[in-house]
């Protein structure tokens, strides 16, 4: 498990909450904060926030032959494609999911990218397991978007993929937990894969509402939030309009063309 500071922890503002209707906006957010934090324009962020359906496609995915009709099958099932800035495969989340973006100033971002990925995961991995969970860290053969440091329960249901990002100046690590509606989840990831040639097994889409039924977002969000502030002091703040502007002029980088 990742242990707390031996000193006092670093304060890091904490925003909660999504940007405003446009899925892309989400998604653009945290691009914008990484730029502000490595100006030094912004604090060091940990932000959470429940998504509206959507459909985040990694670059890759939008040169592929079937990305058009992926796309379109996304929107049939009311999920907004966008394109993400960071990570691999498409992956799906809507409102039964939790996000997370933790935005640091760094250095040397590109140092340490292994062992982030992997303090991440075992930290929210320990927060699952005290709601109950038997959380694991590692890919699930067969899993939509594969990572090495996803979040299983018992070494067969993928919980939780994250993805990073570096820019001079700053780290951008992002995660997506699936709280509930992994059936939703599972039919738009079905099609979307599909139109895309990719192979997988949606058996090994879940929640942890399947692991441990009863829970829902907020108590996941508790639990993650306690795990971070083993390591960061975190001080409830609003989403400032310098950092909508900047999202607002990104929002072309991430949006799908219907």
């Amino acid at each position: 498990m990742p242990q707390p500071f031996s000193g006092s922890p670093p304060e890091v503002d904490l925003l909660q909450g999504s940007a405003g209707a446009d899925p892309a906006l989400d998604v653009a957010l945290p691009h914008a904060l990484g730029a502000l934090v490595a100006e030094g324009r912004h604090r060091p962020v940990v932000r959470s926030y429940r998504p509206a359906p959507t459909l985040a496609f990694g670059r890759r995915d939008a040169f592929l032959p079937g990305f058009p009709e992926a796309a379109a099958a996304a929107r049939r099932r009311g999920f907004t494609p966008v394109i993400r800035g960071a990570g691999g495969r498409a992956a799906a989340y809507h409102e039964g999911c939790l996000v997370l973006d933790e935005i640091m100033p760094s250095d040397d971002s590109m140092g340490g990218i292994h062992k982030r990925f992997s303090a991440e995961a075992a930290r929210q991995a320990a927060a699952l397991r005290a709601l109950g969970i038997d959380a694991r860290v590692g890919e699930v053969p067969g899993e939509y978007c594969p990572g090495e440091f996803s979040v299983n329960a018992r070494g067969q249901i993928k919980l939780i993929g994250a993805a990073q990002r570096i820019i001079r100046g700053a780290w951008l690590l992002s995660s997506v937990v699936v709280v509930d509606g992994a059936i939703a989840l599972r039919a738009v990831l079905e099609d979307v894969y599909a139109a895309l040639e990719l192979d997988w097994n949606p058996d090994t889409t879940g929640s942890v509402a399947d692991e441990a039924p009863g829970l829902e977002v907020e108590d996941v969000r508790g639990a993650l939030l306690s795990e971070y502030g083993r390591r960061y002091r975190l001080v409830p703040v609003a989403i400032g309009a310098d950092a909508l502007a900047r999202a607002g002029e990104l929002l072309e980088r991430y949006r799908v063309a219907p």
